[in-house]
């Protein structure tokens, strides 16, 4: 297991020496971070409590695959029904590093570099968090939302409202239905 300097607490920086001495051997990590360290913050949820990440980074011989699973809490308000929810997420990452000047091609857009002895992951990490997110915050796949007649949370009830929808394009044979 990797080892974390105090210093490395807020930065989650992986000391690649370890994986040189020991060539396509995964070496593990684990950091435990916040959202507010790494600035995971967005506007519309937010990740209570402690944030862990758990992975492992291998030398491969031209560079380093780091890959691993971020483990935390969502919290946010229902779209749908406008609760408070919270809900368990795991997210899995899979990158490749390449020491800066290592005689390899730097233009490749598919690895990031690094310089010095240690990558810090931190930024990956964030960018992971918030772009694995989905559009829509639901508190569950069968939430029903609000009644759009009296607002009342239809997850907790019938609230009796005729909420029958009548096509617009049909209202005037519905008209001719009440006259008769």
């Amino acid at each position: 297991m990797a080892i974390i300097n105090e210093v490395d607490i807020y930065m989650m920086k992986i000391n690649v020496t370890e994986a040189n001495e020991k060539l396509g051997i995964a070496v593990p990590f684990e950091f435990v971070t916040t959202a507010g360290e790494i600035s995971a913050v967005h506007e519309d949820y937010s990740f209570d409590g402690d944030i862990t990440v758990r992975g492992e980074c291998v030398a491969t011989g031209r560079g380093y695959r780091i890959s691993g699973r971020i483990s935390c809490t969502k919290s946010f308000v229902c779209d749908r029904c406008l609760e408070q929810s919270a809900v368990q997420q795991v997210h899995d990452f899979d990158e490749a590093y390449q020491k800066r000047g290592s005689g390899y091609n730097e233009d490749n857009q598919d690895v990031n570099y690094f310089d010095g002895d240690q990558v810090d992951i931190s930024q990956m990490i964030r960018d992971v968090l918030l772009s694995d997110q989905p559009l829509n915050n639901i508190c569950n796949a069968d939430c029903r939302g609000l009644c759009p007649k009296c607002g009342a949370n239809l997850n907790h009830g019938d609230c009796g409202c005729d909420r029958t929808v009548i096509d617009p394009r049909l209202a005037a044979l519905q008209q001719l239905l009440i006259k008769k």
